[in-house]
């Protein structure tokens, strides 16, 4: 049936490429490019909490580098650091590892060779909307996510991942966009479930409503209570699985 699924996504992007290719130009022509955030990429929440800090990675595209916000404590890493802390009743010291724009197969080349000397207790691997708009093939998505987090596993990191943000709701897509690459991140979701499902990995849901005061002027990224609401639903999808001596 994901085959099926695939095969269909295609024929309709190839059936409606004189639309979509002109649109999509278009697009990219008029989008706000937001820069990434400002601050140090490490630091540590709840330094006033006893206990060993549990070591969080944020790995991943623009969303691990805050773009839409102007700090990092602002952004995902910060805000999933901080609730972290509270929730497990212990300081985390926490790393983002990110870039603006990028794939995960660019990230296995120049991201996972960055972090690899430092251990981890906890790998959040956050990936997805570029890879739908570069059009990945599945296969390719699949295996450079393995061996990404199969490298880290093989460090000891508890690894996470995620969901592929559903890009029908973007609103700096025109809606024929927002229909045709909504789809094709749910294929890359699907793809992404079952490797996390291979691997004893968690498969996280973006629990974010997608209206303007949860995104960025460019309508696009999260904006600060984006982040926020979206790191407060990664904390509580990710505490059955945090085990105690982690």
């Amino acid at each position: 049936m994901s085959a099926f699924r695939a095969y269909a996504w295609w024929l309709s992007l190839l059936l409606l490429a004189p639309v979509a290719l002109p649109l999509a130009l278009h697009t990219r022509r008029r989008a706000l490019r937001l820069p990434p955030a400002g601050g140090a990429l490490s630091g540590v929440a709840g330094t006033a909490l006893p206990g060993e800090p549990l070591r969080l990675l944020v790995l991943g595209e623009s969303t691990v580098v805050g773009v839409g916000v102007d700090q990092l404590q602002f952004a995902l890493v910060g805000h999933l650091a901080e609730a972290l802390a509270v929730r497990c009743g212990r300081p985390v010291a926490w790393r983002a590892c990110g870039e603006n724009g990028i794939t995960v197969e660019q990230a296995r080349q120049r991201l996972l060779p960055q972090v690899l000397d430092q251990p981890f207790d906890l790998a959040l691997l956050v990936f997805g909307v570029n890879d739908t708009t570069h059009l990945t093939s599945l296969s390719r998505w699949q295996t450079a996510l393995g061996d990404m987090a199969q490298a880290l596993i093989a460090r000891d990191a508890q690894v996470a991942f995620s969901s592929v943000p559903p890009l029908q709701h973007f609103t700096a897509l025109p809606w024929l966009l927002r229909r045709l690459l909504g789809v094709r991140a749910g294929l890359l979701d699907a793809r992404l479930r079952q490797l996390a499902g291979r691997l004893g990995a968690g498969h996280h849901a973006v629990e974010l409503e997608f209206s303007a005061d949860y995104l960025a002027r460019d309508g696009y990224h999260p904006s600060r209570l984006g982040y926020r609401v979206w790191a407060e639903g990664l904390v509580l999808s990710l505490a059955p699985v945090l085990q105690p001596d982690v």
